[in-house]
């Protein structure tokens, strides 16, 4: 007999669960890779919005090391930035705020440090406080990348999801009508053998 064409074993649930699979398909071949670039669209315009205003925030100014950090190294990345500003050397220096005030503190540079009096180049804010260096462009649409798969893998998860629940849904009901035809049609199997 061919397909699509309605035999004496052929049930309306099946037919159901075709058109929900082809659905699903559809919905995983189209609907997923475009949730997935809206998401990674979408990162990608928030973070670079992010790192030009880091840019716009942040200041590079030439420091002067005063000495060695006073305690344990830790760690000073910062979660924004690339794997290559995690690792940082903590110094004493000076430097001088964007007002031209003069500042002292604790830094942190991803180059080993200099012997005191040796130049360094931090980050600081408009108050002139050290900060962690802007997000470069690089790291910005990396982390959008990684945002867009997660947005298609999410999609797709959330599809398969769907379709398992309206499935079982569908196969809960032939089982139910499956159960009350069994009902309806037991004693007369029963009555058959008797002979009566």
């Amino acid at each position: 007999m061919p397909r699509g064409r309605r035999g004496p074993l052929g049930r309306a649930t099946g037919r159901h669960e075709a058109w929900v699979a082809l659905g699903a398909l559809l919905l995983l071949l189209l609907g997923a890779p475009a949730a997935g670039w809206a998401g990674g669209a979408l990162a990608d315009a928030s973070l670079q919005r992010s790192a030009r205003s880091q840019h716009a925030e942040r200041h590079a100014v030439q420091a002067v090391v005063t000495g060695p950090a006073a305690g344990p190294e830790r760690f000073a990345g910062d979660p924004e930035a690339g794997a290559e500003h995690a690792a940082r050397a903590r110094v004493m220096a000076s430097w001088r705020a964007p007002d031209g005030s003069p500042r002292t503190g604790e830094v942190a540079t991803a180059s080993p440090p200099g012997p005191a009096g040796s130049a360094l180049r931090i980050w600081t804010d408009a108050a002139g406080l050290p900060v962690p260096p802007p997000m470069d462009g690089r790291t910005a649409r990396t982390h959008a990348v990684l945002g867009g798969v997660g947005a298609f893998l999410l999609a797709a998860g959330c599809v398969e999801a769907g379709r398992r629940l309206i499935v079982r849904h569908l196969v809960r009901r032939r089982h139910e009508r499956l159960d009350r035809e069994w009902a309806a049609t037991a004693p007369l199997w029963s009555r058959a053998g008797t002979g009566g």
